[in-house]
């Protein structure tokens, strides 16, 4: 009985350390979204609606972001080009594999016959030979 509580306790420990880490992720994801919308707005806003001059910081700011984004999408975009090319690779490694096993199959398909058929003459001969002895031994 024991055992049984302390393992049910365990569980319950494990399942409220796992919402705590939900909550915990949710509420920086939360304050990331907000920073984002808070510190971009202006940009979905159309050029017209706002003729107020952006402040300096702000400018430097939305220049440094736009900057990360392009550095972080650029290197995003070349390791799935890798990736890719690499995929595409494999692939076409993965296609002459199967055709050589293919082949090899092959193969052994026909040494695979060609031995039933040496194997059957020789057991034909054996027959034969057995038949031949017993007639000369009765004869």
């Amino acid at each position: 009985m024991n055992a049984t509580n302390r393992s049910e306790q365990v569980e319950q420990e494990a399942e409220t350390e796992i919402d705590n880490n939900l909550a915990a992720v949710s509420d920086v994801e939360a304050g990331i979204r907000d920073f984002v919308r808070n510190d971009i707005a202006y940009l979905r806003r159309s050029p017209q609606a706002s003729t107020e001059p952006l402040e300096p910081n702000t400018e430097a700011t939305v220049n440094n972001v736009n900057s990360l984004i392009q550095r972080v999408a650029g290197t995003s975009l070349a390791e799935i080009e890798k990736l890719i090319s690499e995929l595409e690779s494999l692939r076409d490694l993965l296609h002459a594999e199967g055709q050589r096993v293919q082949r090899e199959i092959s193969g052994y398909a026909q040494l695979s016959q060609a031995a039933m058929k040496s194997t059957r003459m020789i057991a034909d001969n054996v027959t034969q030979w057995k038949r031949a002895a017993d007639g000369l031994r009765n004869s």
